[in-house]
């Protein structure tokens, strides 16, 4: 009798563990959930137009189909899910045009990510191609680790990493793959 007695404490001792076990894991779920805050954005636009200005002249157009503004994020940033063509201007109106299929802009760094099928070219034939390329606005500087195609009217290189003045006025290749350069004769 004493046996049964026994088994019967131990077995009631062992239901409360497991009553108690169910009942904190339920609530440890509640307080993982309160600890945790969605990842959302504060601000969204679809099909946005963006002009940037200085004194009065438009510097660039910024246009995307979809922004995300997480700007009370930690590291505050604006994504771009759907892509994003921009057309910088310089002082003499020279256009730069800019293509990717995503982006993300750092507010405390000014750093642009541009990432898919990235293209970027000017009126004056120079074009490069690449899969991500950064834009650092502050200095005007593009810059890629990445293997890149780019395009001139001397000819086309192919390589990996690169970076260059948003005019392409100066270009840094670090590897060069393959060069081919176009003939004056026809």
């Amino acid at each position: 009798m004493k046996q049964k007695i026994q088994h019967i404490g131990i077995l009631a001792a062992i239901l409360v563990v497991v009553g108690f076990s169910f009942s904190c894991e339920s609530n440890l779920k509640d307080v993982q959930k309160l600890g945790f805050s969605e990842f959302t954005p504060s601000g969204e636009a679809d099909d946005f137009n963006l002009k940037y200005t200085d004194s009065g002249r438009i510097t660039s157009v910024l246009v995307s189909p979809k922004m995300l503004d997480y700007a009370t994020a930690r590291y505050p940033f604006t994504e771009f899910p759907k892509g994003v063509n921009v057309t910088f201007y310089d002082k003499n109106q020279k256009k730069t045009y800019v293509r990717s299929d995503y982006a993300v802009t750092f507010k405390n760094t000014d750093i642009i990510d541009l990432q898919g099928h990235v293209k970027i070219w000017n009126d004056q034939g120079s074009q490069l191609e690449t899969e991500q390329l950064y834009f650092d606005q502050k200095n005007e500087w593009f810059f890629t680790e990445k293997k890149f195609k780019f395009s001139d009217p001397k000819g086309v290189s192919f390589g990996e990493g690169v970076d260059f003045s948003k005019d392409f006025k100066i270009v840094n290749s670090q590897k060069i793959s393959g060069e081919i350069e176009k003939s004056n004769e026809m």
